[in-house]
């Protein structure tokens, strides 16, 4: 049973950094957070024990008419995260992470969601160009056993999206007890590129946990003891790989903490894409730094390895410290015919902007028992319309963070949104190409270009750290 949360019962204090070799997690006080009593320890992990999973692809109830059709039941369930231990979470049909759905450019995909919870939950498909009747809005929800439809008609490029809850002030504890998982739309432009394909195109969903002694879940509004990383659903996985290049579609799936990768050793990886596709151009990088809710696809070659080598994707913490997330086992040679071509795609340019808007993030850091969070120093409300956006309207939205400690990221439902200055110099490659997730570090300024010209209706923007967004920091456009 998720356990209702107490929203407003946590007193913000600073953020947290360092913590096992990850940063940035803001911290709270609330609710035995802080708790290290035997009976909240939760098991120790051996890692490297588990082979990483991969997450099934759903298959659909059919494929008729030129249309993918899912039946999915939202359940609550149990399995074996930690070993020698079943964890209660909530799942769609049974899995997870949820299975992954692959759809096709211009083929539609109809969902049927049934809510097999005690909750009301809302199904949101991240960075989709959805109508809103199907964009699962945080107030639009599915009532405990209703089910409703969801249509999408993937008219957009190959992106690598996601799924999760968004139901408003359950959404924070519904994605992190497993409402979560992965949606590729494909192309003919990413398909007649020779990168990595079939079993080489891995899904990689990285988040944190913390469990109790019982090896359960435990919620807590701003947790800092979230300090087991999970991949793929499992704490510390290894994953045998050939000498080969790769693909991994990496998510960071977690409420609030943000990801800067690395492999051990120094070696670097390509990063080809973000959350909206590939990029322009490949890069080659030493570390990939991913908040919540953001996606980038890399290629990481393991040819220069002999067999028998062990490389860590590792996590780091603002002070230079790392924590090992998973492990490659190099166990054997393969073909490769791929490579990594020096043009990727090619983005149409920006149209002239036919509006500006400022947006201001902002939480309560001073230590006060019930904080709230605000964009333009107002708490979501979902009566009232914050911004009106005219419809085919291409605006540049220029969003700050108020904060002198919280860092937060910016989420645009409906459309993706080319980064065009960060701190008013021009964004670095890693956000060179379409983005529906971007990072305002306390202090920051970041300027995007947005165009509005596919659906007419209301659409949410919010902070994507779920606490943040469940604690107020949400608004509404109108696009008409």
């Amino acid at each position: 049973m998720v356990a209702r949360r107490r929203l407003l019962g946590a007193g913000i204090a600073t953020a947290a950094t360092g913590l096992t070799g990850a940063s940035l997690i803001p911290v709270f006080s609330a609710n035995g957070s802080d708790d290290t009593s035997a009976q909240n320890t939760p098991p120790p992990i051996v890692p490297f024990q588990t082979p990483l999973p991969l997450i099934p692809v759903a298959q659909p109830v059919s494929t008729a008419g030129g249309i993918d059709r899912y039946d999915i039941n939202v359940i609550s369930t149990t399995k074996q995260i930690l070993p020698g231990f079943n964890t209660q979470l909530l799942t769609y049909g049974g899995q997870f992470p949820g299975a992954t759905i692959k759809a096709r450019e211009n083929r539609p995909v109809i969902i049927r969601q049934r809510n097999g919870l005690s909750v009301p939950i809302a199904r949101h498909l991240h960075g989709a160009s959805v109508a809103p009747e199907s964009d699962g809005g945080p107030m639009d929800t599915i009532a405990p056993n209703a089910e409703r439809i969801y249509t999408y008609p993937n008219r957009q490029p190959h992106a690598s999206l996601w799924y999760h809850d968004h139901a408003h002030h359950l959404e924070s504890e519904n994605v992190y007890r497993g409402l979560q998982g992965s949606y590729l739309i494909s192309d003919d432009i990413e398909d007649d590129l020779p990168l990595p394909k079939g079993a080489y195109d891995v899904v990689i969903q990285l988040r944190d946990a913390r469990f109790d002694a019982a090896g359960q879940l435990v919620y807590t509004m701003g947790d800092r003891a979230r300090t087991t990383l999970l991949t793929n659903g499992v704490p510390y996985p290894y994953f045998q790989v050939a000498a080969r290049k790769y693909r991994f579609r990496l998510a960071n799936t977690s409420n609030m903490r943000f990801f800067t990768l690395r492999l051990s050793g120094g070696a670097g990886m390509v990063q080809i894409g973000s959350d909206g596709g590939l990029l322009p151009a490949p890069h080659v990088t030493q570390s990939l730094f991913i908040t919540s809710g953001e996606r980038a696809d890399v290629v990481i070659d393991f040819s220069g390895y002999p067999i028998g080598s062990q490389v860590f994707l590792e996590s780091v913490a603002s002070n230079g410290s790392a924590e090992q997330v998973m492990r490659f086992d190099v166990t054997r040679t393969a073909a490769d015919p791929s490579s990594i071509p020096s043009v990727l795609r090619t983005l149409p340019p920006l149209p002239t902007a036919t509006a500006h808007r400022t947006i201001v993030m902002r939480m309560d850091e001073d230590g006060r028992p019930s904080p709230q969070a605000y964009m333009d120093d107002k708490v979501y409300d979902h009566h009232r319309v914050d911004a009106h956006v005219r419809f085919g309207a291409s605006e540049i939205w220029t969003v700050t963070n108020a904060n002198t400690l919280a860092p937060h990221n910016f989420h645009m439902h409906l459309v993706q949104f080319r980064v065009i200055e960060r701190n008013g110099v021009a964004p670095g490659p890693a956000e060179s190409g379409l983005k529906d997730t971007v990072a305002v570090m306390p202090g920051e300024t970041v300027k995007l270009q947005a165009t509005f010209d596919t659906y007419a209706g209301e659409f949410v923007y919010h902070c994507h750290m779920l606490d943040h967004s469940a604690m107020g920091m949400m608004a509404t456009m109108k696009i008409a």
